[in-house]
């Protein structure tokens, strides 16, 4: 019988390779960056065409090679950087792998031209699927010019599975982000499609962050530094009032290496944890030094996985790092005492007698009978009815204020001038503790959490409106100006025509900076900057490829957003209103993202209590 096992041409093993390493366009620039930085360049241009499917090229004003070493350099196992196994870990370098230039060249077509700084005459190679179609003497300026040209273009299996050009675009701006931020002594520059959409020079770390990030957050940031025998941590948190929901920007980086690292996130969000509300993420931007020997780089092929040999010893550090610059600078809230109309409390003086101040007592008061001096009940025990009562906000009681008039603007339906009569569905209606709304019904006790219930509401007018696009906008006054990192401005324009179904009207300003100029009328007291962010950080977060599921998660962001908090007191008629509209919605026992928006306690179960 034949032999069966042998060896794999080097074509097929590349693009095996290229499965692990080369996963998107993202992938090709985030490659070829850390050779541009491994080779000392100073200055980086990332040129991108159809987010990276036909067109990436990378020029740096690096060594550049000579002929000799531009060939080797796509062969397979080819480095610079190894030459021992001890090598392996003891890297601070990028581009080590020796898989990454062959497996790019195995599902697309390069083209590189490359020029030491003493040599007069550079080199140029054409690589086509692995195969060497060309390499002459050119003039090329001193560095390297490397081109990518229709990526996958012979794996049309794994071509079809890219996703969206937006969707694609935000990845390659994530894996931007993350070299340009640990390597802020390099100026960089991004080209999509012939136009400089970001110049960003060489400067100190903050300001690289603030380039990135927007002006806005010069005075968000507060610097941790820290040095023991472990190594050395600094960077910046957060200040816990800018914390955030959805997505946030939580960056660790190790040896100028970009890592994810859950455990170390649990060190950060333990030290903000009694600052922040639970469902707010603060940002960071935090740098180890370590020891090369104290750290594996090699548990993932991304390289993105990191495991240290002193977890737990860094873990306390961190957290207590975090904590003691919070507590530094001021970030840990005070206590502020409301002096006004306080009454005047005298300076005791030991040399005036002081008497005890008599008070009139009626032995016959009982404060039960005097609320309802209709009961018949006799005198209860310590928890009575009388308490559990008193938890509620009568009916009759008017909200706190014209601005607690919440009927008045967020939920009010279409044709709400008309009286809706009280005993139509529900006859009584009890707010209890400012969160929830109490109704009777035939089965029993019916609780309504008031929160959820008109996130219920919105969610369904929300995406009915952009759907329809029957968004009302009112035009601002003073149009507030939105500063968005690269990241979530590359993605506005996926959700920009939602955006606009809503009531939002957006201007460019460029740089990174839009006017909002209208909003939706059911929102003019909120922030517009802030319901833009998230509704652009939602659909991030979601992938961005399904438009339907785009529009439902900027839906939800706005409800959750906009949807009456807890703590504010409601009107008997503001309740109805809830109630009402909660149950014509066809979903009116869940929200959209799964939390119970109606429980009920039957009526077997209270007596059974009783």
């Amino acid at each position: 019988m034949a032999d069966v096992i042998h060896l794999l041409p080097d074509s097929i093993a590349n693009q095996i390779a290229a499965g692990e390493v080369i996963q998107r366009p993202a992938s090709v620039v985030k490659e070829l960056i850390e050779n541009s930085l491994d080779a000392g360049a100073t200055h980086i241009t990332l040129h991108v065409k159809d987010a990276g499917r036909t067109f990436i090229q990378v020029i740096d004003d690096g060594k550049g090679m000579s002929a000799t070493d531009l060939r080797m350099a796509f062969e397979r196992h080819a480095t610079s950087k190894i030459k021992s196994a001890h090598d392996l870990f003891a890297l601070t370098t990028m581009g080590f792998r020796g898989e990454a230039l062959p497996s790019v060249a195995a599902i697309s077509q390069v083209e590189v031209k490359s020029r030491r700084e003493e040599d007069e005459l550079g080199s140029l190679l054409f690589i086509s699927g692995s195969k060497v179609e060309k390499q002459e003497i050119v003039a090329a300026a001193a560095g390297t010019s490397i081109t990518v040209k229709n990526i996958f273009y012979n794996v049309p299996a794994r071509r079809k599975f890219l996703k969206s050009n937006e969707s694609e675009r935000r990845n390659i701006f994530t894996e931007f982000e993350r070299i340009v931020l640990v390597n802020p002594d390099v100026e960089f520059s991004l080209v999509e499609n012939g136009v400089e959409t970001l110049h960003l020079p060489k400067t100190g770390l903050r300001q690289r962050i603030i380039q990135i990030e927007g002006k806005n957050t010069n005075q968000q940031l507060i610097e941790i530094d820290e040095e023991t025998s472990l190594g050395k941590m600094h960077g910046y948190v957060i200040r816990p009032e800018f914390a955030r929901k959805g997505k946030v920007n939580q960056f660790f980086f190790v040896n100028s290496r970009y890592i994810r690292h859950p455990y170390f996130h649990k060190a950060v969000a333990t030290a903000f944890e009694p600052l922040i509300a639970a469902n707010e993420k603060p940002d960071y931007y935090i740098y180890f030094q370590v020891d090369p020997d104290t750290i594996d780089v090699n548990i993932h092929p991304t390289k993105t996985e990191v495991k240290f040999e002193n977890e737990q010893a860094l873990w306390q550090i961190l957290m207590v790092t975090v904590k003691e610059s919070l507590g530094k600078f001021n970030a840990i809230p005070t206590i502020d005492f409301d002096r006004d109309d306080a009454p005047e409390i005298p300076v005791y003086n030991p040399s005036h007698a002081s008497s005890m101040p008599r008070v009139s007592v009626d032995p016959g008061y009982n404060p039960f009978h005097s609320r309802r001096p209709e009961t018949s009940k006799p005198a209860a025990p310590a928890f009575g009815w009388e308490q559990l009562y008193s938890g509620f906000e009568k009916e009759n009681e008017p909200a706190a204020g014209a601005e607690n008039n919440v009927s008045a603007t967020l939920f009010k339906p279409e044709g709400s001038d008309r009286n809706l009569p009280e005993t139509e569905l529900f006859p009584e209606h009890y707010q209890y503790k400012q969160k929830y709304i109490l109704t009777s019904v035939k089965s029993g006790l019916m609780i309504i959490d008031q929160h959820r219930a008109h996130v219920r509401i919105l969610f369904d007018k929300y995406l009915e409106q952009i759907r329809n696009k029957k968004g009302i906008s009112q035009r601002v006054l003073f149009p507030e100006v939105l500063n968005l990192p690269a990241s979530e401005a590359a993605a506005l324009p996926s959700v920009m025509d939602d955006l606009e179904a809503l009531g939002f009207e957006l201007s460019d300003l460029g740089g990174g900076s839009f006017a909002v100029q209208a909003v939706p009328s059911e929102i003019e007291n909120a922030d517009p900057a802030a319901l833009i962010r998230s509704m652009i950080g939602k659909s991030m977060e979601t992938g961005g490829d399904v438009k339907s599921e785009i529009q439902e998660a900027i839906a939800l962001s706005l409800a959750n957003l906009t949807a009456i908090p807890y703590g504010r007191t409601l009107t008997t008629k503001e309740m109805l209103l809830i109630v009402s509209q909660l149950f014509a919605s066809p979903f009116p026992t869940y929200t959209p993202d799964g939390q119970t928006v109606i429980n009920v306690i039957s009526e077997a179960e209270i007596e059974k209590r009783m």
